[in-house]
């Protein structure tokens, strides 16, 4: 699964993760590189995340009204999450990106090693074949990818409320 993918499925689980009413099963797959997935899809060697209670079951009413922010106020007859769940939710959110954000990390650090030992063993040979070119152009695309996908984290993270 590409880093893009990645994101877009991070993005996915937040929702999930945030929207009440919405349930999935999660599952969470460290491959042999170390490259972590998570899906709602089992696969093989993957554990299932526990995310909490199901939000679609019924929610004793919070014993203090909690004020609504007046740019998204919620219909009145929207499912509300007790604030104990909703921590929960938000913990586990802040984990799944801390993680994605340390595994993008190390796929950057490697994939700019590969990078530089690829223009190094290739510096000394004048004009390079179409083939050398394209795969460095590739190794730079795939580099890219990782700083795209850190940046995209980082706002999440930022976004997340703590």
């Amino acid at each position: 699964m590409s880093g893009c993918m990645n994101i877009k499925l991070l993005l996915l689980i937040g929702g999930c993760l945030s929207v009440a009413g919405v349930h999935a099963e999660i599952y969470k797959h460290i491959d042999e590189t170390g490259r972590v997935t998570y899906t709602n899809t089992p696969i093989k060697g993957a554990i299932k995340l526990n995310l909490g209670p199901d939000p679609s079951a019924p929610v004793a009413k919070p014993k203090t009204a909690t004020p609504t922010h007046a740019s998204s106020p919620s219909p009145a007859n929207f499912p509300k999450v007790d604030a104990d769940t909703q921590k929960a939710r938000d913990a586990m959110r802040y984990k799944i990106l801390e993680e994605e954000m340390t595994a993008e990390l190390k796929l950057l650090s490697e994939a700019k090693q590969t990078l530089a030992e690829t223009e190094a063993a290739n510096s000394d040979k004048g004009k390079l074949p179409a083939k050398h070119l394209e795969r460095l152009q590739q190794l730079k695309d795939n580099m890219m990818l990782h700083v795209k996908n850190i940046q995209a984290l980082k706002i999440e993270i930022a976004n997340l409320k703590r």
